[in-house]
């Protein structure tokens, strides 16, 4: 099986900044896309951003310029640095992988448990 950790959640103050890390762990035979999303509060699991395995990113429009997304692949973990938050980005963030386990097999998503970032006024 594989596993999803993440750390680096926390409190902070508006305008502060915060690094998230997910690692995963277990029978890896390609970790291709590492995302993080994120659940406020009564609303909808959004993607934050993501990163391929060659390294293109993506991020929602919301974080654009503030939020940096990388990986290391020796240690299949991918980091969230987060600057210049806001109140607006208090959530759970979410660690999603899309991992195949062997070389004949589909790969699969898989998520952490989640992370809480607060970002106090």
């Amino acid at each position: 099986q594989v596993q999803l950790v993440e750390s680096g959640g926390g409190l902070v103050q508006s305008g502060g900044s915060l690094r998230l890390s997910c690692t995963a762990s277990g029978r890896i035979y390609r970790n291709n896309v590492m995302g993080w999303y994120r659940q406020a509060p009564g609303k909808q699991r959004e993607l934050v951003a993501d990163i391929t395995l060659g390294g293109s990113t993506s991020y929602a429009d919301s974080v654009k310029g503030r939020f940096t997304i990388s990986r290391d692949n020796a240690k299949n973990t991918a980091y969230l640095q987060m600057d210049s938050l806001k109140p607006d980005d208090t959530a759970v963030y979410y660690c999603k992988a899309d991992i195949r386990q062997w070389w004949y097999e589909s790969s699969v998503d898989y998520w952490g448990e989640g992370t809480l970032v607060t970002v106090s006024s």
